[in-house]
């Protein structure tokens, strides 16, 4: 793939971790005007009554999944649960080659398939402050039932304990303050040693001399 400016950035967490609200709040007006945007996945999972096709997720049949990924439309692609769920491949490279921030917010699984299909990308995983709160950002959804709540609060445990595999961790105490660190690690995603023209600093070097 040609690697142009465009800067690809995987958010994860656990469920309840807070990835997707810190999401949102990074697509404000003034990023979305630098070229800031973010990567719908499709998804095999029923809509919730305050979803929109398009907007979350786009919402298909588990035979239009299958045809997609047969297809090779997914840049990576995994069950969660009992849904199925995929990153479209094309707004990915397109932001590569173009220019831009496209952001992603994908469950565990997912960020590894993804940093490893693309490993110029910056991997960023969100914690809760506590177990505790981590409990209580689940059952305060309430989408499950008791036994279901226990088993995603499982998973999100375990899930916790890969936070090392990652670029760079935040822990969501408050929405806001999480919101700037994530934000301050994108903008400075071009500093880092594998995004330098070192070319232009050996310059400066022979001019020193």
């Amino acid at each position: 793939m040609k690697q142009g400016t465009g800067k690809i950035v995987i958010i994860s967490s656990p469920s309840g971790g807070g990835k997707s609200s810190i999401c949102r709040r990074l697509l404000r007006a003034g990023n979305k005007r630098k070229g800031w945007r973010f990567s719908i996945s499709v998804t095999t999972r029923p809509r919730r009554p305050n979803e929109r096709n398009g907007r979350e997720y786009w919402f298909v049949s588990y035979p239009e999944f299958v045809a997609l990924r047969q297809r090779g439309e997914f840049a990576e692609s995994c069950q969660v649960h009992k849904y199925y769920y995929g990153t479209p491949r094309e707004p990915l490279e397109r932001t590569l080659t173009a220019g831009g921030v496209v952001i992603l917010d994908v469950d565990v699984k997912g960020a590894f398939k993804l940093k490893k299909e693309y490993p110029m990308a910056v991997s960023i995983f969100i914690l809760p402050p506590s177990r505790q709160e981590l409990a209580r950002r689940l059952k305060q959804r309430g989408t499950e039932d008791d036994k279901h709540l226990r088993i995603r609060l499982r998973r999100a445990l375990s899930e916790m304990k890969l936070y090392r595999k990652f670029d760079y961790v935040v822990i969501n105490r408050e929405l806001d303050t999480a919101v700037s660190e994530v934000e301050m690690i994108i903008n400075s995603f071009h500093c880092q040693q594998r995004f330098i023209d070192h070319r232009r600093i050996s310059g400066l070097l022979r001019e020193s001399d």
